[in-house]
């Protein structure tokens, strides 16, 4: 059974930098296609980020484009998220994804199987 542990989130000011991690468990991340989702109060859900299988191609939002960091450690099974330049609108719950169903939709989270319990990102001005 896969488990997803979010980490690392926290209350910054704007143009700080944090770098949340996603541990997994039951599961080998080099093996799937590994997500970042955000979702604000009263927002959908969205995808932030993708890491395909075995590191080797990743994928941003048009947001954090430029300003978000997604990688993977194998060896610790862990997936990673780092955040510069942090905004105000970049406050949000993260949480990290799964078991991708298509590639291509991948910014959907209806195409993930799995997911994290999400770690709580403030950006103040």
């Amino acid at each position: 059974q896969v488990q997803l542990v979010e980490s690392g989130g926290g209350s910054v000011q704007a143009g700080g930098s944090l770098r949340l991690s996603c541990a997994a468990s039951g599961w080998t991340i080099s093996n799937n296609d590994m997500g970042w989702f955000r979702q604000a109060p009263g927002k959908e859900r969205e995808g932030v980020a993708t890491i395909y299988t075995d590191g080797g191609i990743m994928v941003y939002a048009d947001s954090v484009k430029g300003r978000f960091t997604i990688s993977q450690d194998n060896a610790k099974n862990t997936v990673y998220l780092q955040m510069n330049s942090l905004k105000p609108e970049d406050t949000a719950m993260y949480y990290c994804a799964t078991g991708l169903r298509w590639s291509r939709y991948w910014y959907d989270r209806k195409m993930w199987d799995s997911w994290g319990q999400g770690t709580q990102v403030t950006v103040a001005s």
